[in-house]
């Protein structure tokens, strides 16, 4: 019916550990803001959503806590996550939507039974009519035109905040996955706790992570680089600035980058030799926000000896993948883990 698909507005939702981005059917993507909600710590009444919830962070007074619902690329509370998407679903759908809206939502691959039913109700009870779950790697091949109807085989790295999802994909389907629960967020643990052992410097997640972006790397840099960071010294107990190198960071990162590592060993072992073959013509694809990490593709590369390729923009192809499947859900109906109620 021409007037129903008119007053529904569909969605596709990259439901990250980090960021979540919101993509509306004809608009693109409308939303992009971190999976962060400050609460009122004794009502639990919701504050401040994305960027604005993002900046309290490790900066709250008592009454006030600010928390990101989502870990390792699933609901860790369910409440807070279902307010959250509420928030950003009303934020897209200004006019209170006349049909409720169909939701596309991307999980990671590796999601249980549980987990999917979880992502399903939350989803439902913020004003979703329909939800269908996509695997993110299969997400982020449609969101960058990889030919996943085609036989030939396709492997993609999604390294996200939570997880990081290593995929081979052929005829519309994931052959074989590999979904480690480790990402950015791993990344910046490792950095406080580099700095806390070595240092005794106490630091926030914000500040690793500042420190990840501009000085992180997976492989030697050509020219390696320092930077201050502020943080609390446990032992005076007073603020203190440091002067930190990309060595040490990146020395930081090696258990995080390794595992990685390990994880496309895993997957290339599993893949059967016809695909294989088409993975070495064809490169492996690096998305997801962990691939900006400097170097990572350059120590792939080095490990595995294949080409791998960062996508344009990683940040986003999920949810375009999202997107594409909303245009088109027949087509790509068969990709879908349909959430029905059974």
């Amino acid at each position: 019916m021409p007037w129903f698909g008119f007053l529904s507005n569909d969605i596709g939702i990259d439901l990250g550990t980090a960021n979540t981005l919101v993509y509306v059917r004809g608009r693109g993507i409308v939303e992009n803001e971190p999976s962060v909600v400050a609460l009122d710590r004794s009502t639990r009444r919701v504050l401040a959503i994305g960027n604005a919830a993002k900046q309290m962070l490790g900066r709250t007074p008592k009454d006030i806590v600010a928390i990101r619902p989502m870990k390792d690329g699933v609901i860790a509370d369910f409440e807070v996550t279902e307010e959250m998407l509420r928030e950003f679903i009303k934020r897209v759908l200004k006019y209170r939507f006349l049909v409720r809206p169909r939701v596309v939502i991307c999980v990671p691959s590796g999601i249980t039974e549980v987990e999917k039913r979880a992502v399903r109700d939350s989803a439902e009870h913020a004003g979703a009519r329909e939800v269908f779950l996509i695997a993110e790697p299969m997400a982020a091949a449609i969101g960058i035109g990889l030919p996943v109807e085609e036989p030939s085989g396709n492997m993609v790295i999604d390294v996200g905040g939570g997880t990081s999802e290593i995929a081979v994909i052929a005829l519309s389907g994931i052959v074989n996955n590999t979904s480690i629960r480790v990402g950015g967020d791993e990344m910046d643990a490792a950095i406080v706790q580099h700095l806390k052992k070595n240092y005794n410097l106490l630091v926030g997640d914000q500040t690793a992570e500042a420190l990840k972006i501009k000085i992180g790397s997976g492989y030697p840099l050509e020219q390696e680089i320092e930077m201050e960071v502020k943080g609390r010294d446990l032992v005076a107990g007073i603020p203190r600035t440091l002067k930190i190198s990309s060595v040490e960071i990146r020395e930081a990162l090696n258990e995080a980058t390794n595992a990685v590592v390990e994880a496309v060993k895993q997957a290339l072992e599993r893949t059967p030799p016809e695909l294989a073959a088409d993975i070495l013509d064809r490169g492996i694809v690096m998305t997801g926000g962990g691939s900006l990490l400097r170097g990572l593709d350059t120590r792939l590369r080095q490990e595995i000896n294949l080409p791998v390729n960062i996508v344009d923009d990683p940040l986003t192809c999920v949810v375009m993948g999202a997107g594409k499947v909303l245009e088109n859900l027949g087509r790509y109906s068969k990709m879908l883990m349909k959430s029905s109620k059974d």
